[in-house]
């Protein structure tokens, strides 16, 4: 059975060396996120099994490996936004299908366009314009990470194609590309035309829906309020074969709604959501306007324990300004200014910055859990 090989090594012609000479033997490849403190990389290797892991450092073959299947591609490993990080297997057929896809719905020209890789190939929004360029002969330019000047000098140079989250959108000038796939985070008020919103998951394969539209090949259904995928960019299976489709669809566990004309809109985490008194609320809207107060840089919401309203809604908020923080009433007479009274936070934390995953989106069980270490050590 083929080999799983891990690779902790930076986006670049050596990773991409590594990768293919893996693939060329049969073997799936697992990249590893380097920005990993070193006991969250044990015990995702741990949970991955690879037969080795390449690094900088060299080859270390490893006890207790599991095989994979042949015609496995990559095991790519979630987020973390929900908790314990899983191992997804993609084949190498789910990868062709998407780099087709996604190039007919950008009208992707081999001997015009050029990609630009920017972002971590731990994740499959990284990873994926590369695989996107090599399984569709155009040229792409590395970068190691997402830095702003580079991006610029690149488009510069010919790039044309980018993907991008859109914290780093707002570091660039979107006009110097052709086409940017936009995902990982909710879309900026005043998008740019060239600007794709895109929606998926590692378990998609990465996005398959472009500004609410599939892709073709690709079915959307709300069950329930929530999106559920179905197509061939899908993942084979989880890596600790726990369960992954249902009748063929995948239950993304995002909330939804499909218009009329079957676009779909996307709301946000079902686990996300808040339950306050009989109400069931979500952070995003109250994200959305705590974010436009002047006294406030960044913001997210969760919900916490509280006896009297089940959970309460709970500001966490970046200070604009250190030495003039905004108080709890205040905050609530500017939310229900806008939103119902319900929404209204009934706690307000305030921290330096917000955990975010490597495509910037906020990680709320990571900040769940900083909030409870806080104030057990204050207690």
């Amino acid at each position: 059975m083929p080999d799983l090989v891990a690779l902790a090594l930076p986006p670049g012609p050596g990773f991409i060396q590594q990768l293919l000479a893996a693939w060329d033997v049969g073997a799936a490849v697992a990249p590893i996120d380097l920005r990993l403190p070193s006991v969250a990389r044990s015990a995702l290797l741990a949970d991955l099994a690879p037969s080795s892991v390449v690094s900088e450092a060299g080859v270390e073959r490893r006890d207790g490996a599991q095989p994979v299947s042949v015609g496995d591609a990559l095991v790519m490993s979630t987020s973390g936004t929900t908790g314990r990080r899983k191992g997804v297997i993609l084949t190498h057929d789910a990868l062709e299908h998407g780099a087709h896809l996604t190039s007919a719905a950008l009208d992707v020209d081999p001997d015009f366009d050029r990609w630009l890789a920017c972002l971590p190939f731990s994740h499959i929004g990284g990873l994926g314009v590369w695989i996107r360029a090599h399984a569709t002969g155009v040229p792409v330019s590395i970068l190691p990470g997402f830095d702003a000047m580079a991006v610029m000098e690149l488009a510069k140079a010919g790039a044309t194609l980018v993907s991008l989250v859109p914290a780093t959108l707002a570091r660039i000038d979107p006009s110097a590309f052709r086409r940017i796939l936009l995902g990982g985070g909710p879309m900026p008020d005043s998008r740019p035309a060239n600007a794709v919103a895109t929606y998926g998951l590692t378990e998609s394969g990465g996005g398959v829906v472009y500004d609410g539209r599939p892709l073709p090949g690709i079915s959307v259904r709300v069950v329930n309020g929530i999106v559920h995928l179905r197509g061939p960019t899908l993942a084979r299976a989880y890596r600790d074969g726990s369960p992954m489709l249902d009748g063929g669809w995948l239950v993304t566990g995002d909330r939804g709604l499909l218009d009329g004309s079957g676009r779909l809109t996307v709301l946000g985490r079902a686990d996300d959501l808040i339950s306050t008194g009989g109400e069931t609320v979500a952070p995003e809207p109250i994200e959305e306007r705590l974010r436009a107060h002047k006294s406030i840089q960044d913001a997210a919401v969760v919900g916490l324990p509280d006896e009297e309203w089940g959970e309460a809604v709970t500001a966490v908020i970046v200070p604009a300004d250190r030495s003039r923080l905004p108080d709890l009433a205040d905050l609530r007479s500017w939310v229900k200014a806008t939103r119902p009274a319900f929404e209204a936070p009934r706690r307000l934390v305030v921290v330096d910055e917000l955990p975010r995953t490597g495509l910037g989106k906020i990680s709320r069980s990571s900040l769940r859990l900083e909030i409870d270490r806080d104030a057990q050590a204050d207690g």
